[in-house]
């Protein structure tokens, strides 16, 4: 079973139903044992910083997901909430991954909307997939390269598009609708 995590913010639903096309069983839920006992799990995203993070503080999962053991994908404001911090609400977050969430500087092509590509390292991740990918984008906030980023994307400044820790990753991209090159990514993801 993949849990999906349930914080009042995120696309929990989209999410869902690409899992449920791909054939696999998955549960939208906060609950920690659900959480512990699942195969894979997924923080997904849409939403603001400051408020998903007082939802993760009020339940107990933001000590939980730091510690968990199981591959673990966060989407878009998932992968911000696992930096360290972010400016939106100048909020502390998760600190999984060793890099800080700030705001696109030019107010006039913000938000970052569509389709773009990215440079990408090796990963088990992208097997299949080549940087001349475009996925589907649609973020204000950033997450600045790292030497955990695995695959930067270039708007305004390059940001990191895809990061990697042990067995923490995350994409700023939302791959549930990034058509058949998000269905792979996930697809691999769910095989690791």
């Amino acid at each position: 079973m993949i849990a999906i995590i349930k914080y009042n913010a995120g696309n929990t639903a989209s999410v869902k139903n690409a899992l449920d096309r791909l054939g696999f069983d998955s549960k939208i839920t906060d609950n920690h044992e659900d959480i512990l006992n699942a195969d894979k799990v997924i923080i997904p995203g849409v939403g603001e910083a400051s408020s998903a993070m007082q939802y993760l503080r009020k339940t107990n999962l933001h000590r939980l997901i730091p510690m968990l053991k199981q591959p673990t994908l966060g989407i878009c404001l998932g992968l911000q909430l696992m930096c360290i911090s972010s400016e939106e609400g100048n909020t502390e977050c998760l600190g999984i991954f060793n890099t800080k969430v700030k705001r696109f500087p030019d107010k006039d092509t913000v938000p970052h909307t569509g389709w773009n590509n990215m440079n990408l390292k090796k990963s088990a991740l992208f097997s299949g997939i080549f940087s001349e990918s475009d996925f589907y984008f649609v973020h204000s906030y950033y997450a600045e390269p790292c030497t955990e980023t695995i695959a930067v994307c270039d708007y305004i400044t390059p940001f990191s598009a895809v990061l990697n820790k042990d067995n923490f990753y995350a994409t700023q991209f939302h791959p549930e609708k990034s058509a058949q090159c998000g269905e792979l990514l996930l697809k691999n993801f769910l095989k690791i």
